[in-house]
């Protein structure tokens, strides 16, 4: 198995390509985020370990740019930035999983191993299907019982997210953080409007009832089987 160690620090990243090569694994490095995108796109690894703080490239984005290419590799993200929200942030931007510094090479194994065999049974997925919807993630092609649905970029995003919780009530602050990237604000209806506008389109074709509100919890898109 081959990995991909993007580090500037030269003793971390001496550290952590010893205990690596130890266990008998194939690593390759780069030591900023330029050179580290650039393998990364072009050559295949099993897992990709990256620092969050690089010269010439941020490792956000960095993952940003990779994740825009399809790229579906694990990505274990390093950092010294400890907080929750940025934690939150490097999840966001497509990273598998987070680890602070300092932190302790066994740990740092079981997690990449981990994210290792996870990633030799994951499948790209390109579109996704609840009853009557379909929808192309790489064409972002929605139709509704064959019928092509126009949706604004934020309406394609929070029916994303809807169908891929398909049956489970989904808080309006939990939509509100997944589609807008934004804290929470109880004040703003922007959830509850664009909500509306999908049951509009829904209700042309006789399916006004693919999303549900539920009372004092947030909204569930039903499918029955």
């Amino acid at each position: 198995m081959k990995i991909l160690l993007v580090e500037d620090d030269a003793t971390t990243l001496d550290y952590i390509v010893k205990g690596f090569q130890e266990q008998g694994y194939n690593i390759e490095t780069a030591s900023d985020g330029h050179q580290g995108l650039l393998m990364a796109t072009t050559g295949h690894y099993e897992l990709i370990i990256l620092d969050r703080m690089l010269p010439q490239l941020d490792g956000l984005k960095l993952l940003a740019a990779l994740r825009a290419t399809g790229s579906q590799a694990p990505v274990l993200i390093l950092s010294a930035l400890s907080h929750v929200d940025e934690r939150v942030k490097g999840l966001r931007a497509g990273g598998d999983d987070y680890m602070t510094k300092p932190f302790a090479f066994s740990e740092l194994l079981v997690r990449a191993e981990k994210l290792m065999q996870r990633g030799q049974t994951i499948q790209v997925m390109t579109d996704l299907k609840v009853g009557p919807l379909e929808m192309e993630l790489l064409t972002r092609q929605v139709t509704l019982d064959g019928n092509e649905l126009m949706l604004q970029p934020k309406e394609f995003q929070l029916l994303k997210y809807l169908m891929e919780h398909v049956n489970q009530v989904i808080s309006r602050t939990l939509l509100f953080e997944a589609v807008w990237d934004y804290h929470f604000d109880p004040r703003t209806n922007v959830i509850d409007v664009h909500i509306a506008k999908l049951r509009r389109k829904f209700e042309e074709y006789g399916h006004e009832e693919l999303i549900e509100t539920v009372r004092g919890a947030g909204y569930r898109l039903r499918h029955r089987h």
